[in-house]
């Protein structure tokens, strides 16, 4: 679901064609009968937007079904393993009492200091939370602050211990998450789905019954997904709805199952785990904000920690990590210069940062592997352009971001005159990833090393190259300064240059290798020394770590485990540990102690991956010379779990991190040691998926009339007349659009479009549409159409197809189409931008566009 895997991610395709080889069932849920779909046993057409309402039906057929309730294995999971028996606060109210909103739902007022954050709405997640008792007595987290405690900063970490959670094994407590959750989904029937969906009641029940019927001791079941399910205004929803639906069945932390994302390029997993995203810092961690409580060092570690989970660590993390930015001049007096960091001040996404462009609130940029001139509503995205003082380009050919200002066209029609676009645009060629060393990180968290294979032309760089100049001319800019702001940038520990005798690839190239030591760690005193893992991790300053979970990947300068190409023997059943490393600690399955049941034994046989050895002899602590008792947690892939830790072990009293759990919390990262059905904390639309409507949708929400919309997502430049849109059921633009990919084209097309090739095989831009609309409109194969939205009109061939066509929704007939978006004006093969349709509104918590399902016209050109 979400996703046409056989087209956009075809050599990842070929994992479920052989498993389908070896009898696995393939299912397709989709609005398009793909190539995907071609290959599948069954394929569901499904309306673009509404998952959410048809994962909703296959929770609530599940719940409800004899097999699950009647088969011991997923009560066992479920209230073991998942928060099913967890029970809420008295004040929380349901949807399904509140019309379509959860309790706690307020205004969102804009701060002065960046008002584009673009929220609808807010909630207050405090009837959310699990009901509890009282907290343990001990020192309070204010005054551990107030007096600067620590290092260590074990007892500011014990302070935000809760009381234990109220749990009802059982599962009959109407107020435990089990009891909600049926309630929540209960009208998730399949004529409902039917009704909302588009998808034949016939085709969703066999879809559930082949989940069931592929889930238990023995089987598991797996969900692949990509954009097509984020970008929605409720994408993040969408995807929990999903691991809600896995952990109900037993398909989480078990080989076969889980949820996987399909990155949509080889670093796509790598750039969100050492980022370039503005929220987070390495490894996950929140970026400092102006708007949370992270005044100081130890405000940001009481704000950010979870006491009784893996995170307990994070003041070894955080202070790690600043060791990295700042090394010898970030000391304990100074809070490891925390204070020199800089501050979030809301929403810097790509959207809100385009909408202060738009009024002229930015003043320059740099745009590095991307091009926004043909991304996201592409007007009033290269309105914002025009507005820059400056704009640096870096790519492989002069893009359409690079070429706006003369190109566009708007300017080739007249309405926008090149003379009055004030900005200074500088190109800077850049290389192809086979033309520098380096690394990338893939869907599966998996980092691989590649080595350059060829140089590049002329005077083409890296991206290493351009940051790593441009960082050392801005220390060279601030090194005079005395102004407190500044400190950062003259404390900032930059030491990427080649050892001397070492020539680099490029001349003034870093040396790359070191650069993924700062990222794996060191001891502070001998960089020399690498970290082995991330348990060594300390919060005292005595190491250095710029992102944690890839602590391990570089464990000696001789050890780059990310260049091992070694796979497992044939017919070894295995995770292949030996080829490249994967994020955490080279585990392939995350959250694997679920692979095992409460006593540590495999579920079965087939499923075997990571059990209990409790004949395993352990060797004694190097430091102590005691050893541990007998027992270790042993297997295929790492165990995702304390090793020596067994599974009747019980929490310490006063135990933090891993020691405040017990031995079968298998979800190690989360405060309660479960897999959360019900989400008290971490989203911001809700603690439970529902079903809305797009914000452009043909159709009333069904479910909840009263609430057409996510009543919490986001709208950028809302009133501004580049940012318009539809109302529900708009007479103007009735039918559904969605866009995709194509596998001969890339993205925006700045690495495909310049291909003669790949030119050639997709020579122009297409709207994929019905035979039924086709003739209604009186459009022919290959006829040129003209396709608008609120936001702006583009001209396409018309493909007529059986493919993609008329679906039911609550009686109503609607047309879907479908665009690939790839196209723009440079290149060999050009097109329109279908981008310009898009409009400025998205998802709460991650800020991702909605452009897979919004409304349009389609008429003959």
């Amino acid at each position: 679901m979400g996703s046409n895997m056989a087209e956009c991610h075809p050599v990842a395709f070929r994992w479920p064609m052989k498993a389908k080889l070896n009898g696995a069932k393939l299912i397709h849920v989709d609005p398009r009968f793909t190539r995907t779909s071609a290959v599948a046993d069954l394929h569901v057409p499904i309306r673009a937007g509404s998952d959410i309402a048809f994962l909703g039906g296959l929770i609530n057929y599940v719940v409800n079904s004899r097999r699950w309730n009647t088969d011991p294995f997923f009560r066992e999971f479920v209230v073991n393993y998942t928060n099913a028996a967890t029970i809420i606060n008295k004040d929380f109210k349901d949807t399904e009492e509140l019309e379509g909103v959860f309790s706690g739902l307020g205004t969102f007022s804009e701060p002065p200091g960046w008002p584009y954050n673009g929220f609808q709405g807010r909630y207050d997640t405090a009837s959310w939370q699990y009901e509890r008792d009282p907290k343990p007595p001990g020192p309070k987290t204010e005054d551990l602050i107030a007096r600067r405690a620590g290092p260590p900063f074990d007892d500011l970490v014990r302070s935000l211990k809760p009381g234990p959670a109220h749990r009802d094994p059982t599962l009959q407590n109407p107020r435990c998450v089990f009891q909600i959750l049926k309630r929540h989904f209960s009208r998730y029937t399949p004529e409902m789905v039917e009704q909302i969906c588009g998808s034949p009641k016939d085709k969703f029940i066999q879809v559930a019954e082949t989940l069931l019927a592929n889930s238990g001791r023995d089987r598991t079941s797996a969900f692949a997904y990509a954009v097509a399910w984020t970008q929605h205004t409720y994408g993040v929803q969408m995807i929990s709805c999903c691991a809600l639906l896995q952990l109900l069945l037993g398909n989480v932390g078990r080989p076969g199952a889980g949820v996987m994302a399909l990155r949509g390029h080889a670093a796509i997993q790598g750039s969100t785990d050492v980022p370039t995203l503005y929220h987070s810092i390495h490894g996950y961690m929140n970026a400092p904000s102006a708007l949370r409580p992270h005044e100081s060092l130890r405000a940001y570690m009481a704000a950010e920690t979870t006491p009784t989970s893996y995170y307990g660590n994070t003041p070894k993390f955080l202070v790690s990590y600043l060791k990295s930015m700042y090394g010898a001049a970030a000391t304990v007096d100074n809070d490891f210069g925390y204070d020199w960091h800089p501050k979030i001040l809301g929403d810097h996404s790509h959207i809100a940062t385009f909408a202060a462009m738009a009024e002229g609130k930015v003043k320059g940029m740099c745009c590095v592997g991307q091009n926004p001139a043909t991304s996201l509503n592409g007007g009033a995205t290269r309105l914002a352009l025009r507005q820059l003082d400056w704009l640096v380009v870096k790519d492989n050919w002069l893009t359409e971001t690079a070429t706006y200002w003369y190109q566009a066209p708007e300017v080739k029609d007249g309405r926008v005159h090149s003379g009055d676009i004030k900005t200074e645009v500088f190109f800077f060629p850049s290389t192809q990833i086979a033309e520098y060393d380096g690394s990338f990180t893939n869907t599966q968290r998996m980092l691989q090393w590649h080595s350059k294979a060829v140089d590049a032309p002329g005077d083409c760089r890296t991206d290493t190259w351009f940051y790593h100049n441009l960082a050392k001319r801005m220390k060279k800019a601030y090194a005079g300064s005395t102004a407190p702001r500044d400190q950062g940038w003259n404390n900032l520990l930059w030491d990427f240059d080649p050892d001397p005798g070492v020539k680099p690839i490029y001349p003034g190239e870093p040396d790359a290798l070191k650069v993924l030591r700062e990222i794996n760690g060191y001891m502070t005193a001998d960089p020399h020394q690498h970290l082995p893992g991330f348990a060594a991790l300390k919060d005292d300053g005595s190491t250095t770590c710029a992102s944690w979970i890839y602590c391990g990947c570089y464990p000696a300068p001789d050890q780059n485990m990310s260049a091992r190409r070694e796979p497992d023997p044939p017919g070894v059943p295995g995770a292949h540990l030996k080829w490249g490393w994967a994020w955490p600690a080279n585990r392939r399955v995350m959250y694997n102690r679920a692979s095992a049941d409460l006593r540590g034994n495999p579920w079965s046989e087939r499923k075997r991956w990571v059990w209990w050895d409790a004949t395993f002899v352990n060797p004694p602590d190097p430091k102590t010379g005691v050893a541990p008792p007998r027992g270790k947690w042993v297997g295929y892939d790492v165990p995702d779990f304390a090793a020596t830790k067994a599974p009747d072990a019980k929490p310490k009293p006063d135990g933090i991190a891993l020691d405040a759990l017990s031995g079968t919390d298998a979800f190690i990262m989360r405060g309660d040691g479960r897999g959360w059905l019900f989400v008290p904390t971490g989203l911001l639309d809700g603690p439970l998926p529902t079903h809305y409507e797009p914000h452009e949708s043909p159709v009333q929400n069904m479910l909840y009339p009263k609430h057409q919309m996510s009543p919490v997502h986001k709208v950028w430049s809302a009133g501004k007349p580049w940012n318009p849109l539809a109302s529900v059921g708009d007479p103007k633009y009735p039918h559904v659009i969605t866009t995709y990919r194509l596998t001969e084209m890339y993205l925006a097309g700045a690495m495909s479009r310049w291909l003669p090739w790949l030119a050639e095989l997709q020579p122009e831009l297409f709207i994929e549409m019905g035979k039924a609309l086709a003739a209604e409109k009186g459009i022919r194969n290959l006829d040129w159409v003209i396709v608008s939205s609120p936001r702006g009109h583009i001209r396409a061939k018309a493909l007529v197809t059986d493919r993609i066509g008329v679906m039911h929704i609550a009686g109503k007939p609607i047309h879907h189409v479908g665009m690939p978006w790839h196209w723009g004006w440079a290149g060999l093969s050009t097109g329109d931008v279908v981008n310009d349709l898009t409009a400025w509104v998205g998802d709460p918590n991650v800020s991702i566009h909605e452009g897979k399902a919004f409304v349009c016209n389609v008429e003959k050109a």
